[in-house]
This record gives C-alpha cells, sequence and structure tokens, in this order.
C-alpha cells in the first residue's frame, strides 16, 4: 500500500510544491513502472493543487503525443508535434505558462471551460517522454512558482521511471 501525501505547508506555492516532491518521492519508492508512476503523480497533482479541471500527462509514441494518465475530464487523444500548448512544450523543450488559452496561437480546445495552462516538456537527455499538462478555468492560474515546482515534480518522474 503506497503512503497518502502528507500536506503541512499549504501556506506558499514553495512549501506546497516542497511537500507534493516529498509525497512524490514516497509514492514513487520502489516502483519504476512509468505509467503508474504517472498516474499517482496525475492523482497526486489533481487532489492537491486548487483550481485546476485537469492534470496529465501525454506521452510520446514516436510520432505523436498520445494521452497518458490523467485526472479529470475526458481529452484529446493525440496531439501533433508543435501544435497547440503541449505540442508547442514538447518541440520547443520549454515549459509554456499561459495565461490565457484562446490568445495561444493554434490552442487546441480539448475542454472549452479550461482558460489557462501550463505544460512541463519531458526529456531523458535528448528523448522526448511527452509533456505533464495542467490546465485551469482560471485565467492566469499558473505563474513562474508553478513552472519550478511542477519542473521539479516532472525531473522526479523522470529519474523514479523506467522509460524503455
Amino acid at each position: 500500500m503506497q503512503p497518502q501525501p502528507v500536506l503541512t505547508n499549504t501556506n506558499s506555492k514553495p512549501n506546497l510544491y516542497a511537500d507534493l516532491t516529498q509525497s512524490a518521492t514516497a509514492l514513487f519508492e520502489g516502483e519504476p513502472n512509468a505509467i503508474a508512476n504517472a498516474a499517482n503523480l496525475a492523482a497526486l497533482i489533481w487532489h492537491t493543487l486548487p483550481n485546476l479541471n485537469w492534470a496529465g500527462f501525454y506521452l510520446w509514441s514516436g510520432k505523436d503525443l498520445v494521452l497518458g494518465p490523467f485526472q479529470g475530464k475526458v481529452a484529446c487523444v493525440r496531439i501533433e508535434l508543435g501544435k497547440g500548448v503541449c505540442g508547442t512544450a514538447a518541440a520547443e523543450r520549454k515549459t509554456q505558462v499561459v495565461a490565457d488559452v484562446h490568445a495561444f496561437p493554434g490552442h487546441i480546445a480539448c475542454d472549452p471551460d479550461s482558460r489557462s495552462e501550463i505544460v512541463v516538456p519531458l526529456y531523458l537527455g535528448d528523448r522526448l517522454l511527452g509533456v505533464l499538462d495542467l490546465d485551469s478555468p482560471n485565467p492566469g492560474r499558473f505563474d513562474a512558482e508553478d513552472a519550478k515546482g511542477l519542473e521539479a515534480l516532472a525531473q522526479l518522474w523522470i529519474k523514479a521511471s523506467d522509460h524503455v
């Protein structure tokens, strides 16, 4: 049985992400399966961070990004590299923080209720693994502190998991 997250320092984003990192580390301990770890991380994020309507992974198939473990409403299944916020993050190898998704060129509206989005590209060296994607119904929900915290969680997932 996996340990439940213990969140004690939720009075600031850095403290919240520190607790999330500690909880994710405990969840990943002894489990190298990337899909299982992605599923647990998506659930941990979904149940911990406020004001989300989607949290999950798109995994690289060698051809496009394919829907992976997530929490939230049903989602788009495939995203081309360079398309939308997810495809752009993967292609540019750079976290995308989008305050208003409707103003993002080429935004893919999987959920019309989403107003802001953050996408962290997942790379193991030069190898694209996918992206970690969070959506919110609130405009401007994500900022640089979210990017830093989510990038750290993404790196933890990459290091903890086998990627065959």
